[in-house]
């Protein structure tokens, strides 16, 4: 197939150049040079009409007929009188006809009755231009538009364009004559005659005067008049202004007339001194012969109108006044001084003439401000005028320092206290509640009954509106009634420090003083303990005992190895001691991980043995005892988490019927996720005191710290969700700033400062039910610990295997991470497998195509092989530590086959006791042990080398390893090794773990700031 050339032949080019510069009207013209004699033209007929009013169909529009004046009609009544319009369309002889042509058809006729298209679109355009103001209704007139209802003054500029598209203005009879004039006028003409001064209105269309009788106004724009004696002779014009209310009154039928007047040549200064000016703002006044002086017009006013209604309202309705003659409006933007009015108040055209800030409402503190503030502003300015309707209210503005008193008076519900605060502010005592109120929901200011407001923006409020928003989410916070209980002591501090004045009750007045001191009150150590108590743990049981004496709870946070268990039992003892005489104390319930029950029974009979502490090691279904029975003539009762969940029902009921003494949770880390049934269990159980036994109070996030808090010292800080948006998300934030909560769209410097403060009051809040000892502080005593970070080379197969996994693992995972909660489990079975191939490939070897076991040498298990004989060899003995039992039985299978003795220990160990028995008795230089199974609760003192397979992101995971053997009984230096496979996530772990170290030590133990939390971030890190 032969295409056609896309180049034209030589001669062509010139017709191309041709066709691109032929001008467009040249180019139609020869298009339609053969339609050109068929097309019809249009004209815009007009008719003087009457309006019919419909009788029989009183819901209908008026119908229309054609009037007449003079000697060709009486009784035509004047003010039913329009001017109507219709198109018409040329004949073939010549004359203009309507045919089947009406405002509706018009453009569905076009191409039937080949109409001029051009004066198509400009019919189509006016009568869309009058519908737009005045849409259909039923049995109107569907033959002609009334150019008297005419609201647009486009109208006379597409007028003027129909003239220029020779469209004809016509009338229905022969001698019709139908003239735009370019302007016409209305003015109260004023002479000077020998017998005074003559007012009349004067009418002038085009260069001619007319009578006032057969004029009529087009809207508020225009004018039409036609002859008395011949209707068909119709002029129009545009008004040379508005048309004023006072100037429409006088085109209806015989105002004219009656307007006007003389006033004697006696009374004549009078007038004109007096009151011409006040009829210029009416009327536009002119003198035709000039005999008159006309006073300049006043210029137009901005006039405000003020409705004060009930409740605090204030409508605002905004108009020009004088809007009369030639005198036009000025622009709202030079009336109105800047920044005076808010900015969405004015108008898009403020610099428009007559332009007018929107009708506003305003309501209580709005409309006190504006009336108190900005209505004076505005009187003063001139141009303006402001008339008030209705009885303003008194508001004034209360601008003195606010005075601050702060009270507390027992109620009759045990532990709290009624919480009164006075605010006076000039002189004048501010309503709390809505004080409360305002400053809960952020409001600026606060508006009073009286009419007084106050700024709520004051410094003096800062502080208190942030105490309120932390207080309001607490359970017995209410603006009209304000309690606070025994825990909320820091609370009440800070409110006391606001405070120009306090007046604490007595009670509450000695709660303070023991909660502010840096120790409690000490007591004697118990007579029945079978232990010597080392000073931290004597003020350790201080402590404890005065939360027992004030029925609160807390936290005892100790470092691992430093008697925890000893101090809770030495409370146990003195509880029972300083029993009432004769009255048999309740028991108190130990829960802790199944690992520990054992232990805690142990202790007890070894430091406690006046005290009957019983065992729950089964379900009442399993065992066949009830708890009930357990608990009768008991001290202490111990069981285990699983247990303590599945019979909640019945550790409740004896809490109900003979009651609990207390509930200790030992490991409370178990207790941790406020989710968890578990933990639901321990917030829900009745006892006058809760303890949480923890050396690790807060993990990865303040909300393990909340969940805690809200076991043992339930209604100290709001809710979960309010803590988070008070504590969680400014403390945890990143460090570029504030994006949403407290501060946002601070600066780094900014949201830094807020985050301090806010830590700050963290740890004031928490001091008083949380004792932490560190054993570098309490403990000098003890033996050196030096730890050591081994960086393992990878072998070369080894790296080769573990890049390629590492790719393809971050191609897969970065986009998983933009929804990280959808798809956790993906993400974290990626980094477990890329953990696991930094230990060993032989642990996924059956994911490898063709690898066995060993094909590929673990760099780390020969090293750790190396130093655990040159440990054995030496005497000494370790503990090795791993989260992956599969790791774990590696490298128990290159101690047998090395012929090194080891103990091994992970969850699933049946016998756990023995196990631990025959290491501790035995003489197994290397004790494998599950890092979960075993990280807490087990005491290894003799061994003194701690091994760390693999490292976590939880520091204090590993820390609870290592305190197994550097702990209170150590006499030897405990040597502490990571084993880190460089160049791997391990690496990345690391970095992010000391990082999540600085939350601990943030809020337990030091003032550091931190920004942690295991997020998609993090985990971005750990893949890069």
């Amino acid at each position: 197939m032969t295409l056609p050339s896309e180049t034209p032949a030589p001669a062509s080019w010139r017709n191309a150049l041709t066709r691109l510069l032929e001008k467009p009207d040249a180019a139609e013209a020869s298009s339609q040079a053969a339609p050109q004699d068929r097309v019809v033209p249009l004209a815009l007929q007009f008719e003087v009409r009457e309006l019919i009013p419909r009788t029989m169909y009183r819901w209908n529009g008026p119908t229309s007929r054609r009037a007449f004046t003079g000697e060709q009609g009486t009784g035509v009544a004047l003010e039913e009188l329009r001017l109507g319009v219709r198109p018409v369309m040329q004949g073939v002889r010549g004359k203009w006809v309507k045919g089947d042509l009406t405002w509706a058809k018009l453009q569905h006729l076009r191409g039937r009755r080949d109409l001029d298209p051009r004066h198509q679109a400009w019919f189509a355009q006016f009568f869309a231009l009058h519908r737009a103001a005045r849409p259909a209704e039923p049995g109107q007139d569907s033959e002609w538009m009334f150019l008297d209802e005419a609201t647009s003054p486009v109208m006379w500029t597409m007028l003027e364009e129909a003239t220029s598209q020779d469209i004809a203005f016509v009338g229905t009879a022969k001698s019709a004559t139908i003239a735009l004039e370019h302007t016409s006028s209305l003015t109260l003409d004023a002479r000077r005659t020998d017998t005074g001064l003559t007012l009349a209105p004067l009418l002038m269309v085009g260069e001619a005067q007319v009578e006032f009788e057969t004029a009529r106004p087009i809207g508020d724009h225009g004018i039409y008049t036609f002859d008395a004696d011949n209707p068909d002779r119709i002029r129009l014009a545009p008004s040379d202004t508005r048309l004023t209310p006072a100037q429409l009154a006088l085109l209806a039928p015989g105002n004219a007339q009656r307007a006007r007047f003389t006033v004697p040549s006696h009374d004549a200064a009078e007038f004109e001194h007096a009151h011409l000016a006040e009829l210029a703002a009416h009327l536009r006044l002119g003198s035709a012969d000039a005999s008159v002086r006309i006073p300049d017009p006043a210029p137009a006013e901005l006039v405000l109108t003020a409705t004060f209604g009930p409740r605090h309202s204030l409508e605002l309705r905004w108009k020009w006044a004088n809007p009369r003659s030639r005198a036009t409006p000025p622009a709202l933007s030079t009336v109105i001084d800047e920044g005076l009015l808010p900015r969405d108040w004015m108008p898009e055209d403020a610099d428009a003439p007559g332009s007018l800030p929107v009708r506003v409402t305003l309501t209580q503190i709005d409309a006190a401000r504006f009336a108190a503030e900005t209505l004076p502003l505005l009187e003063r300015l001139p141009g303006v005028r402001v008339e008030t309707v209705g009885t303003p209210p008194e508001y004034r503005e209360l601008r003195g320092a606010p005075n601050l008193t702060v009270t507390t008076v027992p109620t009759e519900r045990h532990d709290w206290f009624d919480l009164g605060v006075t605010v006076t502010v000039d002189g004048k005592v501010i309503p709390f509640t809505k004080l409360f109120k305002a400053l809960a929901l952020g409001r600026p200011r606060l508006l009073l009954i009286d009419g007084s407001y106050l700024s709520l923006k004051h410094p003096a409020f800062e502080p208190l509106r942030e105490l309120i928003s932390e207080a309001q989410g607490l359970n017995e916070w209410e603006p009209n009634r304000l309690q606070i209980s025994r825990r909320h002591a820091s609370l009440w501090s800070d409110f006391e420090d606001l405070a120009d004045e306090a007046k604490p009750a007595v009670e509450w007045r000695e709660l303070l003083r023991e909660l502010q001191d840096d120790a409690p009150s000490p007591i004697a150590p118990p007579r029945g303990l079978q232990a010597e108590l080392r000073p931290y743990q004597q003020e350790g049981l201080d402590w404890l005992a005065f939360l027992w004496r004030n029925r609160l709870g807390g936290i005892l946070a100790d470092d691992m190895g430093l008697g925890k268990t000893l101090q809770t039992l030495a409370l146990a003892q003195h509880a029972r001691e300083e029993a009432p005489e004769g009255r048999e104390p309740a028991p108190l319930l130990v829960v802790a991980p199944t690992s520990v029950v054992a232990n805690w029974a142990s202790e007890a009979a070894r430091f406690t043995p006046e005290l009957v502490t019983r065992v729950v090691d089964a379900t009442q279904a399993s065992s066949g005892r009830r708890i009930a029975d357990v608990a009768r003539g008991a001290s202490i009762v111990v069981t285990s988490y699983a247990l303590f969940r599945l019979d909640f029902e019945a550790y409740r009921a004896v809490a109900e019927e003979t009651g609990w003494s207390g509930l200790v949770l030992d490991e409370a880390q178990f207790v941790k996720n406020a989710n968890s049934l578990v933990s639901e269990c321990a917030r829900e159980l009745e006892v006058p005191f809760k303890l949480a036994i923890t050396g690790t109070p807060l993990e990865n996030s303040l909300t393990e710290l909340h969940a805690l808090l809200a076991i043992t010292a339930p209604g100290l800080f709001p809710s979960a969700r309010r803590f988070g948006e008070e504590y969680v998300r400014t403390i945890e934030g990143r460090r570029q700033g504030v994006s949403e909560g407290v501060g946002a769209g601070l600066s780094e410097p900014a949201s830094a400062e807020v985050r301090a403060k806010r830590l700050a009051r963290l740890r004031a809040r928490i001091r008083p039910f949380l004792l932490r000892r560190t054993k570098e502080r309490v403990a000098p005593e003890l033996p050196e610990k030096q730890e050591q970070t081994l960086f393992i080379e990878l072998s070369d197969e080894h790296r080769e295997l573990y890049d390629l996994y590492l790719q393809r693992e971050r191609q897969k995972l970065f986009g998983l991470l933009e929804d990280l909660d959808k798809n956790r489990f993906t993400v974290f079975r990626s980094l477990t497998l890329l953990r696991l191939l930094a230990l060993d490939p032989a642990l996924i070897h059956a994911g490898l195509d063709g690898m066995a076991p060993g094909d590929v040498p673990s760099s780390k298990l020969d090293a750790l092989l190396e130093h655990l004989a040159d440990v054995a060899a030496e005497g000494h003995r370790a503990l090795v530590f791993s989260q992956f039992t599969s790791y774990l039985k590696l490298v128990a299978a290159r101690l047998e086959t090395q012929g090194i003795p080891y103990v091994y220990l992970d969850g699933t160990t049946t016998k756990r006791a023995d196990v631990i028995a025959s290491f501790k008795e035995g003489t197994a230089p290397v004790f494998l042990i599950s890092l979960k199974a075993g990280g807490f609760g087990l005491n290894l003192t003799e061994a003194d080398y701690v091994f760390l397979l693999d490292p976590w992101w939880n520091p204090a995971s590993e820390e609870q390893a290592i305190d197994r053997t550097h702990r209170i009984g150590q006499e030897r230096r405990v040597m502490v090794y990571r084993m880190i496979a460089e160049g791997t996530i391990e690496e990345k772990v690391m970095a992010l773990k000391e990082r999540k170290a600085k939350l601990f030590d943030a809020v337990i133990d030091d003032d550091e700031l931190f920004s942690t939390e295991l997020s998609a971030d993090d985990i971005r890190e750990l893949l890069v």
